[in-house]
Protein backbone atom coordinates (compact mmCIF):
# COMPACT_ATOMS: atom_id res chain seq x y z
CA UNK A 1 0.00 0.00 0.00
CA UNK A 2 1.68 3.69 -1.13
CA UNK A 3 2.20 5.98 1.61
CA UNK A 4 2.78 9.48 1.29
CA UNK A 5 3.15 12.47 3.61
CA UNK A 6 0.27 14.79 3.37
CA UNK A 7 1.43 18.08 4.93
CA UNK A 8 -1.98 19.16 5.63
CA UNK A 9 -2.36 16.51 8.29
CA UNK A 10 1.50 16.31 9.04
CA UNK A 11 1.30 12.80 8.43
CA UNK A 12 2.17 9.64 6.84
CA UNK A 13 -1.22 8.20 5.01
CA UNK A 14 -2.37 5.46 3.40
CA UNK A 15 -3.15 6.66 -0.47
CA UNK A 16 -6.62 6.30 -1.19
CA UNK A 17 -7.91 7.91 -4.50
CA UNK A 18 -10.61 10.09 -3.92
CA UNK A 19 -13.08 8.03 -6.83
CA UNK A 20 -12.02 4.71 -7.56
CA UNK A 21 -8.73 3.82 -9.48
CA UNK A 22 -8.73 7.87 -10.71
CA UNK A 23 -6.09 10.02 -9.80
CA UNK A 24 -6.08 13.97 -10.68
CA UNK A 25 -3.11 15.56 -9.71
CA UNK A 26 -2.33 19.41 -10.06
CA UNK A 27 1.11 20.91 -10.06
CA UNK A 28 2.17 24.43 -9.51
CA UNK A 29 4.10 25.25 -13.04
CA UNK A 30 6.75 27.68 -13.88
CA UNK A 31 6.24 31.77 -14.35
CA UNK A 32 7.46 32.00 -17.30
CA UNK A 33 9.62 35.32 -17.31
CA UNK A 34 13.61 33.85 -17.20
CA UNK A 35 15.35 30.83 -17.68
CA UNK A 36 14.49 27.34 -15.60
CA UNK A 37 17.23 26.80 -12.89
CA UNK A 38 18.08 23.52 -10.74
CA UNK A 39 15.59 24.00 -8.34
CA UNK A 40 12.91 23.84 -11.14
CA UNK A 41 15.09 20.64 -12.60
CA UNK A 42 14.34 19.36 -8.78
CA UNK A 43 11.11 19.92 -8.55
CA UNK A 44 9.33 19.06 -11.61
CA UNK A 45 11.60 15.46 -11.98
CA UNK A 46 10.06 14.76 -8.03
CA UNK A 47 6.60 15.04 -9.79
CA UNK A 48 7.40 13.18 -12.88
CA UNK A 49 8.57 10.34 -11.00
CA UNK A 50 5.14 10.31 -8.76
CA UNK A 51 3.00 10.34 -12.26
CA UNK A 52 5.44 7.47 -13.60
CA UNK A 53 4.92 6.12 -10.35
CA UNK A 54 1.29 6.26 -10.15
CA UNK A 55 0.72 4.69 -13.69
CA UNK A 56 2.64 1.97 -12.96
CA UNK A 57 1.12 1.16 -9.82
CA UNK A 58 -2.37 1.09 -12.36
CA UNK A 59 -3.88 4.13 -11.56
CA UNK A 60 -5.62 6.38 -14.05
CA UNK A 61 -3.53 8.94 -13.74
CA UNK A 62 -4.90 13.03 -15.04
CA UNK A 63 -1.63 15.41 -14.62
CA UNK A 64 -2.28 19.41 -14.79
CA UNK A 65 0.39 21.53 -14.54
CA UNK A 66 0.11 24.95 -15.22
CA UNK A 67 1.62 28.02 -16.90
CA UNK A 68 1.95 31.22 -15.54
CA UNK A 69 2.21 33.76 -18.20
CA UNK A 70 0.72 37.07 -16.70
CA UNK A 71 2.05 38.28 -13.48
CA UNK A 72 4.42 41.03 -12.40
CA UNK A 73 7.19 39.22 -12.98
CA UNK A 74 6.40 39.27 -16.62
CA UNK A 75 6.06 43.02 -17.23
CA UNK A 76 9.10 43.60 -15.69
CA UNK A 77 10.94 41.33 -17.93
CA UNK A 78 8.64 42.54 -20.98
CA UNK A 79 9.96 46.40 -20.62
CA UNK A 80 14.01 44.80 -20.18
CA UNK A 81 13.91 42.99 -22.85
CA UNK A 82 11.73 45.71 -24.87
CA UNK A 83 9.62 43.18 -26.16
CA UNK A 84 5.87 42.64 -25.23
CA UNK A 85 4.57 40.30 -22.03
CA UNK A 86 3.04 37.63 -24.43
CA UNK A 87 6.47 37.45 -26.42
CA UNK A 88 8.21 37.24 -23.32
CA UNK A 89 5.90 34.09 -22.21
CA UNK A 90 6.18 32.57 -25.28
CA UNK A 91 9.89 33.00 -25.57
CA UNK A 92 10.37 31.54 -21.81
CA UNK A 93 7.74 28.52 -22.39
CA UNK A 94 9.44 27.46 -25.07
CA UNK A 95 12.53 27.37 -23.06
CA UNK A 96 10.98 25.77 -20.26
CA UNK A 97 9.34 23.38 -22.37
CA UNK A 98 12.49 22.39 -23.86
CA UNK A 99 14.26 21.89 -20.73
CA UNK A 100 11.62 19.09 -19.42
CA UNK A 101 12.04 17.26 -22.64
CA UNK A 102 15.59 17.24 -22.16
CA UNK A 103 15.64 16.28 -18.57
CA UNK A 104 13.18 13.19 -19.67
CA UNK A 105 10.40 14.57 -17.83
CA UNK A 106 6.85 13.55 -18.93
CA UNK A 107 4.26 16.09 -20.55
CA UNK A 108 1.63 16.40 -18.32
CA UNK A 109 -1.75 15.30 -19.76
CA UNK A 110 -3.09 19.11 -19.25
CA UNK A 111 -0.88 21.92 -19.41
CA UNK A 112 -3.19 25.28 -19.36
CA UNK A 113 -1.93 28.90 -19.94
CA UNK A 114 -3.49 31.03 -17.60
CA UNK A 115 -4.51 33.64 -19.84
CA UNK A 116 -6.93 31.08 -21.19
CA UNK A 117 -9.21 30.61 -18.27
CA UNK A 118 -9.90 33.89 -17.31
CA UNK A 119 -13.74 33.52 -17.58
CA UNK A 120 -13.10 30.93 -14.96
CA UNK A 121 -10.79 33.15 -12.95
CA UNK A 122 -13.70 35.78 -12.79
CA UNK A 123 -16.44 33.16 -12.38
CA UNK A 124 -15.31 31.70 -8.92
CA UNK A 125 -14.04 35.36 -7.86
CA UNK A 126 -17.86 36.69 -7.94
CA UNK A 127 -19.02 33.31 -6.46
CA UNK A 128 -16.67 34.61 -3.44
CA UNK A 129 -18.20 38.01 -3.46
CA UNK A 130 -21.65 36.43 -3.46
CA UNK A 131 -20.47 34.38 -0.54
CA UNK A 132 -19.33 37.27 1.63
CA UNK A 133 -16.07 35.89 1.44
CA UNK A 134 -14.32 38.63 -0.99
CA UNK A 135 -15.25 42.04 -1.81
CA UNK A 136 -14.17 45.08 -4.61
CA UNK A 137 -11.88 48.01 -3.54
CA UNK A 138 -11.59 50.06 -6.47
CA UNK A 139 -11.00 48.15 -9.28
CA UNK A 140 -9.12 45.36 -7.18
CA UNK A 141 -10.88 42.63 -5.62
CA UNK A 142 -9.68 40.92 -2.12
CA UNK A 143 -10.36 37.53 -0.23
CA UNK A 144 -11.29 38.06 3.32
CA UNK A 145 -8.84 36.16 5.11
CA UNK A 146 -10.14 35.99 9.08
CA UNK A 147 -13.79 34.94 7.14
CA UNK A 148 -12.07 31.41 6.81
CA UNK A 149 -11.66 29.94 10.44
CA UNK A 150 -9.42 27.18 8.73
CA UNK A 151 -6.61 29.68 7.18
CA UNK A 152 -3.03 28.77 8.59
CA UNK A 153 -4.04 25.02 8.95
CA UNK A 154 -1.63 24.09 5.82
CA UNK A 155 1.38 26.05 7.23
CA UNK A 156 0.72 25.71 10.61
CA UNK A 157 0.40 29.41 11.66
CA UNK A 158 -1.86 30.92 13.38
CA UNK A 159 -3.88 34.03 12.50
CA UNK A 160 -2.50 35.78 15.29
CA UNK A 161 1.29 35.02 14.41
CA UNK A 162 0.57 35.89 10.44
CA UNK A 163 -0.82 39.49 12.02
CA UNK A 164 2.60 39.64 14.06
CA UNK A 165 5.04 39.06 10.99
CA UNK A 166 3.17 37.94 7.81
CA UNK A 167 4.82 38.34 4.49
CA UNK A 168 1.89 40.34 3.06
CA UNK A 169 1.18 43.28 1.26
CA UNK A 170 -0.52 46.68 3.04
CA UNK A 171 -3.34 48.50 1.18
CA UNK A 172 -5.52 51.32 1.77
CA UNK A 173 -7.41 49.20 -0.53
CA UNK A 174 -7.84 46.51 2.11
CA UNK A 175 -10.26 45.43 5.01
CA UNK A 176 -6.96 43.84 6.58
CA UNK A 177 -3.72 43.54 6.25
CA UNK A 178 -4.17 39.69 5.68
CA UNK A 179 -6.45 39.81 3.02
CA UNK A 180 -5.20 38.91 -0.17
CA UNK A 181 -5.57 39.53 -4.21
CA UNK A 182 -8.04 38.23 -6.12
CA UNK A 183 -8.14 40.41 -9.06
CA UNK A 184 -5.75 43.23 -9.88
CA UNK A 185 -6.39 46.49 -11.55
CA UNK A 186 -4.65 47.32 -14.17
CA UNK A 187 -5.32 49.39 -16.97
CA UNK A 188 -2.34 48.92 -19.39
CA UNK A 189 -1.94 45.35 -19.29
CA UNK A 190 -5.39 43.99 -18.37
CA UNK A 191 -8.18 42.47 -18.97
CA UNK A 192 -12.23 43.15 -18.75
CA UNK A 193 -14.08 42.06 -16.31
CA UNK A 194 -17.55 43.12 -13.44
CA UNK A 195 -14.68 45.07 -12.10
CA UNK A 196 -13.30 47.07 -14.62
CA UNK A 197 -9.78 46.50 -16.72
CA UNK A 198 -7.62 43.97 -14.50
CA UNK A 199 -5.48 40.86 -14.15
CA UNK A 200 -6.04 38.17 -11.86
CA UNK A 201 -4.27 37.35 -8.82
CA UNK A 202 -1.43 34.14 -8.73
CA UNK A 203 -3.16 32.27 -6.09
CA UNK A 204 -6.81 32.44 -8.04
CA UNK A 205 -5.12 30.99 -11.06
CA UNK A 206 -4.19 27.46 -9.30
CA UNK A 207 -7.31 27.48 -7.75
CA UNK A 208 -9.50 28.26 -11.36
CA UNK A 209 -7.42 25.54 -13.90
CA UNK A 210 -7.29 23.28 -10.90
CA UNK A 211 -11.30 23.29 -10.90
CA UNK A 212 -11.95 23.85 -14.43
CA UNK A 213 -9.38 20.70 -16.26
CA UNK A 214 -9.52 18.23 -13.03
CA UNK A 215 -12.09 18.71 -10.50
CA UNK A 216 -13.52 20.94 -7.38
CA UNK A 217 -12.09 18.34 -4.83
CA UNK A 218 -8.62 16.87 -6.34
CA UNK A 219 -6.35 14.00 -5.18
CA UNK A 220 -3.28 15.61 -5.36
CA UNK A 221 -1.69 19.12 -5.23
CA UNK A 222 1.99 19.04 -5.29
CA UNK A 223 4.64 22.05 -5.85
CA UNK A 224 7.93 23.45 -4.15
CA UNK A 225 8.07 23.65 -0.19
CA UNK A 226 8.04 27.92 -1.04
CA UNK A 227 4.73 27.22 -2.09
CA UNK A 228 3.06 26.27 1.61
CA UNK A 229 2.50 29.63 2.59
CA UNK A 230 1.42 32.02 1.06
CA UNK A 231 0.28 30.52 -2.25
CA UNK A 232 -1.46 26.98 -1.31
CA UNK A 233 -2.70 28.50 2.42
CA UNK A 234 -4.49 31.04 -0.08
CA UNK A 235 -5.95 28.67 -2.86
CA UNK A 236 -7.66 26.18 -0.30
CA UNK A 237 -9.32 29.62 1.38
CA UNK A 238 -10.57 30.73 -1.83
CA UNK A 239 -11.18 27.03 -3.30
CA UNK A 240 -13.40 25.87 -0.40
CA UNK A 241 -15.07 28.77 0.24
CA UNK A 242 -16.41 28.93 -3.58
CA UNK A 243 -16.51 25.07 -4.05
CA UNK A 244 -18.02 24.35 -0.40
CA UNK A 245 -15.98 21.35 -0.28
CA UNK A 246 -12.70 20.51 0.23
CA UNK A 247 -10.08 21.32 -2.45
CA UNK A 248 -7.44 18.87 -1.91
CA UNK A 249 -7.03 15.22 -0.27
CA UNK A 250 -3.13 14.95 -0.33
CA UNK A 251 -0.53 18.00 0.03
CA UNK A 252 2.64 16.87 -1.81
CA UNK A 253 5.45 19.54 -1.34
CA UNK A 254 9.76 19.12 -2.18
CA UNK A 255 12.50 20.64 -0.43
CA UNK A 256 14.54 23.19 -2.03
CA UNK A 257 17.78 23.13 -3.63
CA UNK A 258 20.74 24.89 -2.18
CA UNK A 259 23.86 26.24 -2.46
CA UNK A 260 26.04 27.04 0.41
CA UNK A 261 23.35 26.12 2.79
CA UNK A 262 21.04 29.29 0.88
CA UNK A 263 18.06 28.14 -1.17
CA UNK A 264 18.42 28.24 -5.11
CA UNK A 265 16.52 30.93 -6.33
CA UNK A 266 16.28 33.75 -8.70
CA UNK A 267 16.01 36.65 -5.94
CA UNK A 268 18.92 35.74 -4.43
CA UNK A 269 21.02 35.53 -7.74
CA UNK A 270 22.37 32.20 -6.76
CA UNK A 271 20.95 30.18 -9.72
CA UNK A 272 22.28 27.78 -11.82
CA UNK A 273 20.30 27.15 -15.52
CA UNK A 274 19.25 24.12 -16.35
CA UNK A 275 20.76 24.64 -19.76
CA UNK A 276 24.29 25.46 -17.65
CA UNK A 277 23.82 22.47 -15.92
CA UNK A 278 23.23 20.15 -18.86
CA UNK A 279 26.50 21.68 -20.64
CA UNK A 280 28.64 19.38 -18.31
CA UNK A 281 26.12 16.33 -17.27
CA UNK A 282 23.44 14.63 -18.75
CA UNK A 283 20.27 14.18 -18.28
CA UNK A 284 20.63 11.50 -16.47
CA UNK A 285 23.22 12.00 -14.08
CA UNK A 286 21.26 14.96 -13.07
CA UNK A 287 17.92 12.99 -12.41
CA UNK A 288 20.59 10.83 -10.29
CA UNK A 289 21.83 13.37 -7.92
CA UNK A 290 18.15 14.87 -7.31
CA UNK A 291 16.48 11.06 -6.54
CA UNK A 292 19.40 10.00 -4.87
CA UNK A 293 17.60 12.54 -1.85
CA UNK A 294 13.75 12.38 -0.26
CA UNK A 295 11.52 14.41 -2.09
CA UNK A 296 11.32 16.15 0.76
CA UNK A 297 14.58 16.71 2.05
CA UNK A 298 17.21 19.50 1.07
CA UNK A 299 19.55 18.64 -1.58
CA UNK A 300 22.72 20.76 -1.60
CA UNK A 301 24.23 21.55 -4.67
CA UNK A 302 27.92 20.74 -5.47
CA UNK A 303 30.48 19.23 -8.16
CA UNK A 304 31.50 16.04 -5.84
CA UNK A 305 27.69 15.47 -5.55
CA UNK A 306 27.12 15.63 -9.03
CA UNK A 307 30.52 13.61 -10.09
CA UNK A 308 29.69 10.84 -8.33
CA UNK A 309 26.46 10.66 -9.51
CA UNK A 310 28.08 10.66 -13.27
CA UNK A 311 29.80 7.90 -11.82
CA UNK A 312 26.81 5.63 -10.79
CA UNK A 313 25.17 6.50 -13.79
CA UNK A 314 28.65 5.70 -16.26
CA UNK A 315 28.14 2.17 -14.32
CA UNK A 316 24.40 1.40 -14.99
CA UNK A 317 24.97 2.74 -18.49
CA UNK A 318 27.84 0.30 -19.62
CA UNK A 319 26.19 -2.53 -17.43
CA UNK A 320 22.86 -2.27 -19.73
CA UNK A 321 24.77 -1.68 -23.12
CA UNK A 322 27.05 -4.81 -21.93
CA UNK A 323 23.95 -6.88 -21.37
CA UNK A 324 21.28 -5.54 -23.58
CA UNK A 325 24.42 -6.95 -26.68
CA UNK A 326 24.54 -9.90 -25.10
CA UNK A 327 20.06 -10.87 -25.07
CA UNK A 328 19.10 -8.62 -27.20
CA UNK A 329 16.11 -5.87 -26.53
CA UNK A 330 13.56 -7.64 -28.32
CA UNK A 331 13.69 -10.71 -25.68
CA UNK A 332 13.16 -8.73 -22.32
CA UNK A 333 9.86 -9.52 -20.83
CA UNK A 334 7.77 -6.39 -20.34
CA UNK A 335 5.97 -6.03 -17.20
CA UNK A 336 7.75 -8.61 -15.23
CA UNK A 337 6.90 -8.85 -11.73
CA UNK A 338 10.03 -10.32 -9.78
CA UNK A 339 11.50 -10.40 -6.55
CA UNK A 340 13.32 -6.58 -7.80
CA UNK A 341 10.15 -4.79 -9.10
CA UNK A 342 8.58 -5.69 -5.45
CA UNK A 343 11.43 -4.17 -3.73
CA UNK A 344 11.22 -1.39 -6.03
CA UNK A 345 7.67 -1.24 -5.09
CA UNK A 346 8.41 -1.53 -1.05
CA UNK A 347 10.84 1.65 -1.47
CA UNK A 348 8.14 3.79 -3.42
CA UNK A 349 5.65 3.08 -1.33
CA UNK A 350 7.29 4.53 1.38
CA UNK A 351 6.76 7.91 0.29
CA UNK A 352 8.33 7.63 -2.49
CA UNK A 353 11.59 6.80 -1.65
CA UNK A 354 13.67 6.91 -4.62
CA UNK A 355 17.24 6.22 -2.72
CA UNK A 356 16.23 3.13 -2.08
CA UNK A 357 14.55 2.69 -5.41
CA UNK A 358 17.86 3.07 -6.40
CA UNK A 359 19.86 1.12 -4.88
CA UNK A 360 17.28 -1.65 -5.96
CA UNK A 361 18.40 -0.98 -9.60
CA UNK A 362 22.18 -1.10 -9.26
CA UNK A 363 21.25 -4.32 -7.31
CA UNK A 364 19.56 -5.51 -10.58
CA UNK A 365 22.39 -4.39 -12.36
CA UNK A 366 25.10 -6.71 -10.27
CA UNK A 367 22.58 -9.86 -10.40
CA UNK A 368 22.46 -9.36 -13.96
CA UNK A 369 26.12 -9.02 -14.71
CA UNK A 370 26.83 -11.86 -12.27
CA UNK A 371 24.60 -14.08 -14.06
CA UNK A 372 25.95 -13.02 -17.48
CA UNK A 373 29.68 -14.22 -16.31
CA UNK A 374 27.54 -17.58 -15.13
CA UNK A 375 26.32 -17.74 -18.74
CA UNK A 376 23.17 -17.76 -17.20
CA UNK A 377 21.05 -16.03 -19.87
CA UNK A 378 17.32 -16.37 -18.90
CA UNK A 379 18.75 -14.99 -15.69
CA UNK A 380 20.16 -12.08 -16.99
CA UNK A 381 16.75 -11.72 -18.73
CA UNK A 382 14.82 -11.18 -15.53
CA UNK A 383 17.40 -9.38 -14.05
CA UNK A 384 17.75 -6.99 -16.98
CA UNK A 385 14.14 -6.46 -17.58
CA UNK A 386 13.66 -5.78 -13.94
CA UNK A 387 16.20 -2.93 -14.42
CA UNK A 388 15.02 -1.40 -17.32
CA UNK A 389 11.16 -1.21 -15.81
CA UNK A 390 12.22 0.33 -12.95
CA UNK A 391 14.75 2.57 -15.25
CA UNK A 392 11.62 3.57 -17.00
CA UNK A 393 9.59 4.38 -14.12
CA UNK A 394 12.53 6.72 -12.68
CA UNK A 395 12.87 8.62 -16.21
CA UNK A 396 16.19 7.55 -17.09
CA UNK A 397 17.48 6.04 -20.51
CA UNK A 398 20.38 4.11 -20.11
CA UNK A 399 20.72 2.73 -23.83
CA UNK A 400 23.22 4.82 -26.10
CA UNK A 401 21.95 7.31 -28.14
CA UNK A 402 21.10 6.60 -31.40
CA UNK A 403 21.45 8.36 -34.73
CA UNK A 404 18.72 7.41 -37.90
CA UNK A 405 20.80 7.20 -40.90
CA UNK A 406 20.39 10.46 -42.19
CA UNK A 407 21.13 12.33 -39.11
CA UNK A 408 24.43 9.86 -38.89
CA UNK A 409 25.33 10.45 -42.57
CA UNK A 410 25.35 13.93 -42.05
CA UNK A 411 27.80 13.75 -39.19
CA UNK A 412 30.38 11.00 -41.31
CA UNK A 413 30.33 13.75 -44.27
CA UNK A 414 32.37 16.05 -42.41
CA UNK A 415 35.24 13.91 -41.82
CA UNK A 416 34.94 11.07 -44.64
CA UNK A 417 37.19 12.73 -47.07
CA UNK A 418 40.08 11.86 -44.04
CA UNK A 419 39.49 8.19 -44.82
CA UNK A 420 41.18 7.01 -47.96
CA UNK A 421 40.35 3.51 -47.16
CA UNK A 422 36.63 4.45 -47.69
CA UNK A 423 36.30 3.31 -51.37
CA UNK A 424 32.50 4.38 -51.90
CA UNK A 425 31.22 7.74 -50.17
CA UNK A 426 27.95 7.05 -51.46
CA UNK A 427 26.97 3.94 -49.00
CA UNK A 428 24.72 4.07 -46.17
CA UNK A 429 25.86 5.00 -43.33
CA UNK A 430 25.70 2.19 -41.57
CA UNK A 431 27.55 0.50 -44.08
CA UNK A 432 30.57 3.30 -43.34
CA UNK A 433 30.62 3.11 -39.97
CA UNK A 434 30.71 -0.82 -40.45
CA UNK A 435 34.35 0.35 -42.86
CA UNK A 436 35.53 2.55 -40.23
CA UNK A 437 35.35 0.12 -37.20
CA UNK A 438 36.94 -2.92 -38.71
CA UNK A 439 39.91 -0.68 -40.42
CA UNK A 440 40.68 0.50 -36.51
CA UNK A 441 40.27 -2.97 -35.68
CA UNK A 442 42.64 -4.06 -38.31
CA UNK A 443 45.24 -1.32 -37.76
CA UNK A 444 45.17 -2.18 -33.81
CA UNK A 445 45.58 -5.74 -34.57
CA UNK A 446 49.20 -4.86 -36.90
CA UNK A 447 49.72 -1.87 -33.95
CA UNK A 448 49.39 0.82 -36.63
CA UNK A 449 48.67 3.17 -34.14
CA UNK A 450 49.01 5.69 -36.32
CA UNK A 451 46.01 5.46 -38.34
CA UNK A 452 43.97 3.71 -35.54
CA UNK A 453 44.59 6.99 -33.75
CA UNK A 454 43.59 8.93 -36.92
CA UNK A 455 40.48 7.38 -36.74
CA UNK A 456 39.56 7.49 -33.24
CA UNK A 457 40.09 11.49 -33.30
CA UNK A 458 38.02 11.88 -36.55
CA UNK A 459 35.21 10.20 -34.53
CA UNK A 460 35.88 12.66 -31.75
CA UNK A 461 35.54 15.43 -33.96
CA UNK A 462 31.84 14.55 -34.39
CA UNK A 463 31.45 12.93 -30.69
CA UNK A 464 31.63 9.51 -31.76
CA UNK A 465 32.96 7.05 -29.59
CA UNK A 466 33.78 3.67 -30.05
CA UNK A 467 33.61 1.31 -27.15
CA UNK A 468 35.54 -2.76 -27.11
CA UNK A 469 33.71 -5.71 -25.63
CA UNK A 470 35.13 -8.18 -23.69
CA UNK A 471 33.40 -10.16 -26.48
CA UNK A 472 35.18 -8.70 -28.54
CA UNK A 473 32.37 -6.41 -30.38
CA UNK A 474 33.37 -3.35 -31.22
CA UNK A 475 30.07 -0.77 -30.87
CA UNK A 476 29.87 2.90 -31.52
CA UNK A 477 28.13 5.67 -29.42
CA UNK A 478 27.53 9.25 -28.71
CA UNK A 479 29.85 10.88 -26.84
Amino acid sequence: MLKLYNTYSDKLEEFQPIEGNKVNMYVCGPTVYDNPHLGHARCYITWDVVYRYLKFLGYDVRYCRNVTDVDDKILARSEKEGISPDEVAKKYYEIFSQSMKKLHNSKPDIEPFATKNLGEMISIVKKLIENGYAYESDGDVYFRVKKFTKYGYLSKQPIDDLVAGARVEASSKKEDVLDFALWKKDEKHGYKSPWGIGRPGWHIECSAMARKHLAPEIDIHAGGADLIFPHHENEIAQSECANGCRFVKYWLHNGFVTINKEKMSKSLGNFITIDDILQKYDANTIRFFILTNHYRMPVEFNDEALDAAANGIKRLRNSVNGLLSYVGKENLISGINSDETEQFKVAMNEDFNTSRALAVMFESATKANKAKDDNDRESVIKYLSSLMIIADVLGFDFEKVELDENQLKEKLKTIINDFDFIEDKNASASEIMKKIIKARNEARAQKNWAVADKIRDGLLKINIVLKDTKDGITNWELK
